[in-house]
Order: structure tokens, then C-alpha cells, then sequence
């Protein structure tokens, strides 16, 4: 059966009423609607929202979260850490297998940690891992340089899916494997068809190790570039659900659907921040006084309140505003054309300089919106600024990856605890060309290495606050992103859905509860 087939018959689901009661449906077909394009579907290599969707459906991980941030048992039924903080015991099922019926053993989770650790942009996730003892099948044991105080959030299903490893430790490359494009997994769901740019179709794991699940017989991401394609897919039933999404017009547009709900919930451990990079390694953006200008130039609540309507909140700094070690005090770079043609001056560029601005392709408002408000506005302090386009995400990651940028739009997220999110952006050993959302901006500063080296290992929460406030105090000055505001992200979601993904990790997470119902 088609792809188009399937989509077109996802509607016509049969079910019945009984009374008051809802009667669900047999299985049924969950349709996704995306605009993001993935490269591939190994969320061990790759971050993002593209891969992590259908990542967390393909392949488990050690753990999984609730709603109230607590670890759960998942492929590790059980955990120990020992008292000094430098050991974590996981004990595994014993009836998990991958999808070609192979066991899922201690090895597998060894192999996937330590390829995580050596490929994943997000470096310091896994980055105090020595070694992991394997001294039986069903027991893997994590040993750690210092202690780590994100290591069981690092071990979600978005950040560590587990690989076989008699498939991915065949010696080929891992981050090009063939396999990352027809991955196994040993989640709820197994790859179906992967349609580059058009569609993932997933099936039921009919051998998954938690009995009873998954509740669904199908999940298909049918990737939509046109926005306005999107939002027709989903008032026309089409689709039964679209994450992240951010613009006012479309929140508002499906909120008024009556079969549709929509809700803010479900990223609370996101913690996505829009912001403008400098590329520091540019000859015209080297020098601070120039980055702090722009900072000045640039007015945050025009965009938070014109450009966006009123949905986005303002975002001061490195950690999201909601986080409790974001530094209320930090520099918030309030307009100030004045100071900002003053610093312009000061840095020999009184008679102004050309730059050329990215932005990610697709979520509109949140991005090309600010980046062409950019144009209008930098001029004002002798900066002509060329917006240039990509025609997809692959394209913009593989500029900004290649350090192929002057000033680029993106959005970046914190990952629950800055050790996994906001390090990856500010660490100098993270200048890794070729790795999207990694040090791309090419900052460094010593001090700023010590300090967040000092905060991922810090197990006192009032000591990590003082790290990370003198953290954001000097990045603030150093001023190698301008951050802009929280990104509004919400999900809209057909009212039939029993079990909606709408806990820390969104759609980011295993849907196996999810079902339909009438």
C-alpha cells in the first residue's frame, strides 16, 4: 500500500459509541504533520526535532521521564548510583529485543553510550563516561571520571537511543552508516518506508518488550513544507497531530478548529530558545564592540510583541527564563540606537559594513520574519544586511555546520539541564566544523571553559547557580548570540486522541499509550 493510500485511509478508522463510554479504536493510523526535513533517523549522531520524533519511536533507551521530571523504568528496570556519584548501575530487562529479533543486551548499551559520547553534538552529555562494564548480559555499569548531575536525564529516549551493535559496530562510519536511514531499533515502532523529504511510515513492534503496547497499529510523519499545507492537512483531518508548532497566526487558526486541541504542553523539558549567531571567527564580527552594537540595535520587544503577536516571551540569556539557574541580573541589551552607532565607531566601522543573514527554512514568523526585520533594522546603524534563503533545513544546517555564515537565525534548546544544552554552545573544545548545533559561532573563552567544566560536575544546587549566573554575566558581555525570545511552542492535536504527548519531552518521546478513541 502506498504512502498516499495510507494517509488518505488514516480518517476512516472504525469505531463505536457505547453509552457515555468512548470505545477505542483497533490499532489506527497516527498522522504526524512535520515541516522538518531529517537527514536520517539515528538520534545516537543527530539532534533535532526531525530526528528525534521518529528516533523515540524506533529505538529505546535505558529510561524514559514523566510528567514531574522523574526517571522510569524503560529498557533499565531497576538503577543504582553509588554514594560517591561515580558509578550507575543499570539493570536490564529481560525480554527486550531489537527489531530483527536479536536480544537487547548489556553490550548494546555499552557500545550505544560510548557512540553517543564520540559522535553526538552534544559532547558533554556523556563526556565524564570512562568506561561501562558489561559483567553480564542484563547489567551494564556506567563509570564515570567525576560526578554527573544530568546523567540519568541524559539517558531519555531523545538523547540515548540504543543501537544493536551487532548492525552499527560493523567498523563503517556511524554517523554515515546505512543503517541510520533504515534503522533497527528495539522501540514500540519498526521502519516501514523512509521517503527522504515526504514521509516516515512506521509500523507496530509487534514483539515489544512492555505488554499490551504499543496501543496504535501505525505511525506516518508526513512531511509538509507549504505552511499553509500543513495547517489545511489538519483543519481537513488529514493529519492528527502537529508539534512545535510556534506561529501566532497557526495557533490561534487551530484553536478554532473544533475537532482539533491545542496546548502549550509538552516541552517543558525543551527549553527552546530563538536567537541570532555571530560567526566570531568574521574578520566584521570579531570584535565584541560590533556584536554588542547589534545587540543594542536590535528590539526585542518589537519582535516579541509586533512580529509575533504577543506569544513569545522575551529571552535575556544562554538558559531559558523559565530554568532556576537563569541570572535575572544579566545584561538584557534594551534598544539603544545611540550606544549602538557609539560602539559601531569605537570598532572602526563608522561608515557602516555589509552581512549576510541565514535563518532556517519554514517556521516563518519565529525565523524569516526577525531575520528580514534585521535588514530594516541594522541599517540604522550602518549595516546593510543581505537575507539569504535556503530552500530546506539540510541546506541551512550544512552552512551553519561548515561555519558557512556571518549572522544566522536558529533555534537552540537548553535540554533540561544546561550541561547537556547550553554547554554544547559555549564550550570551546564543542568547535567541531561539520556538527550542526555545536560551538558553530566558534566562541572561546577560558574562563567560561572553567566555568561550566565546574557546573557539570557540581552536585550542590546552589553552588551550580553561582557557576552558571558568573557564566551567563560574561557571555553576556562576550555577546556571541543575541538571545530573542522563548519559542512558543504548542501542539494541536485531533480532540479523539486518548494519552496525547504532552509530557516533558513532547513528541520527542516513545507514543506508545497513545490511542484513538470516539
Amino acid at each position: 500500500m502506498s504512502i498516499f493510500s495510507r494517509l488518505m485511509g488514516a480518517a476512516a478508522i472504525a469505531t463505536v459509541t457505547l453509552g457515555a463510554a468512548p470505545v477505542f479504536a483497533e490499532g489506527g493510523t497516527l498522522v504526524i504533520a512535520s515541516s522538518q526535513v531529517p537527514r536520517h533517523l539515528n538520534g545516537a549522531v543527530q539532534s533535532g526535532i526531525a530526528t528525534a520524533v521518529p528516533s523515540t519511536q524506533i529505538f529505546a533507551s535505558p529510561m524514559r521521564y514523566d510528567e514531574n521530571w522523574e526517571p522510569q523504568p524503560y529498557l533499565a528496570k531497576s538503577w543504582e548510583v553509588s554514594e560517591d556519584g561515580l558509578s550507575v548501575t543499570l539493570n536490564l530487562v529481560d525480554n527486550a529485543t531489537f527489531h530483527d529479533g536479536k536480544p537487547v543486551t548489556s553490550e548494546d548499551v555499552a557500545f550505544s553510550i560510548m557512540t553517543i559520547k564520540e559522535n553526538h553534538p552534544f559532547k558533554s552529555m556523556f563526556a565524564p563516561v570512562e568506561t561501562i562494564e558489561t559483567p553480564d548480559p542484563l547489567t551494564a555499569v556506567i563509570k564515570l571520571s567525576q560526578p554527573h548531575p544530568a546523567l540519568l536525564l541524559a539517558m531519555s529516549p531523545a538523547l540515548a537511543p540504543i543501537l544493536p551493535k551487532h548492525i552499527y559496530g560493523d567498523g563503517q562510519d556511524i554517523k554515515s552508516h546505512p543503517a541510520n536511514s533504515a534503522p533497527i531499533g528495539s522501540g514500540p515502532f519498526m521502519l516501514e518506508e523512509f521517503t527522504a523529504g515526504e514521509a516516515i511510515v512506521m509500523k507496530k513492534n509487534p514483539n515489544f518488550f512492555i505488554e499490551g503496547r504499543p496501543k496504535l497499529d501505525e505511525i506516518i510523519i508526513r512531511i509538509i513544507k507549504d505552511p499553509s499545507a500543513l495547517l489545511i492537512a489538519m483543519e481537513n483531518g488529514e493529519a492528527d497531530i502537529y508539534p512545535f508548532m510556534a506561529g501566532a497566526q497557526e495557533i490561534k487558526r487551530l484553536s478554532d478548529v473544533d475537532a482539533l486541541e491545542v496546548t502549550a504542553d509538552g516541552y517543558a523539558a525543551v527549553g527552546p530558545i530563538n536567537w541570532l549567531a555571530f560567526n566570531t571567527e568574521s574578520p566584521k564580527l570579531s570584535d565584541v564592540r560590533v556584536r554588542q552594537a547589534i545587540g543594542y540595535a536590535v528590539d526585542r520587544e518589537f519582535i516579541t510583541k509586533a512580529l509575533h503577536r504577543g506569544v513569545s516571551s522575551p529571552q535575556r540569556g544562554p538558559i531559558i527564563e523559565s530554568s532556576p539557574f537563569f541570572d535575572e541580573t544579566i545584561e538584557a541589551y534594551d534598544v539603544d540606537l545611540e550606544k549602538a552607532n557609539a560602539l559601531m565607531a569605537e570598532a572602526g566601522f563608522a561608515e557602516g559594513m555589509e552581512l549576510t543573514i541565514d535563518y532556517i527554512p519554514g517556521p516563518k514568523e519565529q525565523q524569516q520574519s526577525v531575520a528580514e526585520y534585521m535588514k530594516s533594522q541594522l541599517k540604522k546603524i550602518g549595516i546593510d544586511v543581505t537575507v539569504r534563503a535556503a530552500p530546506d533545513f539540510p541546506t541551512w544546517a550544512g552552512r551553519v555546520a561548515s561555519h558557512d555564515f556571518e549572522l544566522s537565525m536558529d533555534v537552540v534548546f537548553n535540554w533540561g539541564d544546561p550541561v547537556i544544552g547550553v554547554h554544547r554552545t559555549y564550550l570551546s573544545d564543542n568547535i567541531i566544523k561539520g556538527v550542526i548545533w555545536s560551538n558553530t559561532q566558534s566562541y572561546a573563552n577560558p574562563k567560561v571553559d572553567e566555568l561550566l567544566n565546574a557546573a557539570a560536575v557540581e552536585l550542590d544546587m546552589d553552588k551550580r547557580k553561582a557557576l552558571y549566573a558568573e557564566f551567563q554575566q560574561i557571555v553576556a558581555q562576550d555577546l556571541p548570540i543575541y538571545w530573542i525570545n522563548a519559542t512558543p511552542y504548542h501542539t494541536a492535536y485531533n480532540s479523539k486522541l486518548v494519552n496525547p504527548p504532552k509530557g516533558i519531552w513532547g513528541t520527542m518521546h516513545p507514543m506508545d499509550l497513545v490511542e484513538i478513541a470516539d
